[in-house]
């Protein structure tokens, strides 16, 4: 089974990954953990992904779309791929579709987790005193809220006419939205 989370930064897709992948013994495919390693080994990729996101951007593209090419394409992860925040554009989904095409694989799952800015701030606050993560600076967040629900939106409409689309209430307490994903995954 291979699906998709996606929703803002801080909407609870990489706590809900973890849980999915634990479940179903698959493959977090988490670009934003991906774009952290780069940044760690200050590679000349890492560094124009910090700028990026200290900017409050998305990371080029190109970039990404290799990342994931190289996780689709990894035999040990066919057909146990979580993607947790890929695609957030409609170019990136576009890429995933003809990726997924060329490995014989499909997305099963298209999960949404739609929230709002208050709850978000929330989120972020307690989470950058937990994990002490360098992207949880809040007008960096706010940006990258504003940029996500702009950029998003195609990706929206792309994804929201297919019948394994299904949009959750994000909002929802961590136990309650795994509920709800539950309950889709084992219609």
């Amino acid at each position: 089974m291979n699906l998709i989370l996606f929703g803002p930064p801080g909407a609870g897709k990489g706590t809900q990954a973890q849980y999915l992948v634990k479940k179903f013994n698959g493959y977090q495919i988490s670009t934003g953990e991906m774009l952290r390693e780069e940044i760690q080994k200050n590679s000349e990729v890492g560094k124009k992904i910090i700028n990026d996101m200290n900017d409050g951007k998305f990371v080029n593209d190109e970039i990404v779309n290799k990342l994931i090419k190289n996780a689709v394409f990894d035999p040990d992860k066919k057909n146990k791929l979580i993607f947790d925040g890929y695609p957030r554009s409609l170019t990136q989904a576009q890429n995933l579709s003809a990726i997924l095409k060329d490995s014989g694989q499909k997305i099963d799952f298209i999960l949404f987790l739609n929230v709002n800015k208050d709850t978000i701030i929330k989120r972020i606050e307690k989470r950058k005193i937990l994990e002490n993560r360098s992207d949880d600076d809040l007008s960096t967040i706010l940006k990258r809220y504003d940029s996500y629900m702009q950029t998003t939106k195609p990706v929206l409409e792309f994804y929201s006419k297919n019948s394994n689309f299904y949009e959750i209430d994000g909002n929802l307490k961590i136990d309650e939205i795994t509920t709800k994903i539950e309950g889709l995954i084992n219609v």
